[in-house]
């Protein structure tokens, strides 16, 4: 089964409890505490561009990037809803396969994306951001922390609206360090109801481990902050500055 398929559609739908705004602000404070100009922004593993939208919308220029097609139909069909001064520019690609075409004044991941990336490709990852991050320009992301994560398991959601109902069920993989999710997704079409699959997996990574492989490509400055939007889920921010 796919990983963000069916599920674009309903990405938003189902997650409208979601700050960007409060994403928003954090990074916009980071830009003003690390100093300098902050103008064309990479947002990594964008998703449907919610956020890629948002902070079009507060003046930058976005370039988005993901791996789901599906995901990024959806954010592109954004452009009929939100009024902009430059529009963002969406790429699909895989992060360990990052081609910009220059360099970005900054470099952001959101909601869990870093999560979905495997050990053995950060190393290549945090190397093409390095190369596509100017000089003291920032890196952002936020990750899980591992206890969060490890909590996690064996519990069941569900997610229901209108005309979609998501139930989901956590399992720990501990020989992997790694979460398993297996997702139903019941949606109504017309008087019946269509039943979709999904597996996703989030990678459990902790800041030691993390932080080593950012020093060993020349960011400084490393520093884990656990008090940014939904800390009370266990949620923590890495931010990084890209040595000259």
């Amino acid at each position: 089964m796919s990983c963000y398929g069916s599920l674009a559609q309903w990405y938003d739908q189902l997650t409208g409890d979601v700050p960007y705004g409060d994403f928003a602000d954090f990074y916009e404070a980071e830009f003003q505490r690390c100093g300098g100009e902050f103008r064309l922004l990479l947002d990594l593993c964008c998703g449907t561009g919610t956020l890629t939208w948002e902070m079009a919308r507060r003046g930058y220029e976005l370039i988005g990037v993901d791996a789901s097609v599906d995901m990024l139909m959806q954010a592109g069909e954004k452009s009929a809803e939100i009024s902009v001064g430059t529009a963002p520019m969406f790429l699909c690609q895989d992060a360990s396969e990052l081609d910009l075409f220059g360099t970005v004044d900054a470099a952001y991941c959101s909601l869990d994306g870093m999560n979905y990336l495997p050990p053995e490709i950060l190393p290549e990852l945090f190397h093409r951001l390095r190369l596509f991050i100017r000089p003291e320009g920032l890196l952002i992301f936020d990750i899980r922390s591992p206890q969060w994560l490890e909590s996690m398991d064996g519990q069941i959601y569900v997610d229901e609206q209108e005309d979609v109902l998501c139930i989901w069920r956590a399992d720990l993989d501990r020989e992997e360090n790694c979460i398993y999710y297996g997702m139903d997704i019941f949606s109504r079409v017309g008087e019946l109801w269509r039943r979709d699959g999904e597996e996703h997996t989030e990678y459990i990574h902790s800041f030691a481990v993390l932080s080593a492989l950012l020093e060993n490509e020349g960011f400084e400055d490393i520093r884990l902050c656990n008090e940014g939007p939904q800390g009370q889920f266990g949620r923590q921010f890495i931010i990084a500055k890209r040595g000259k």
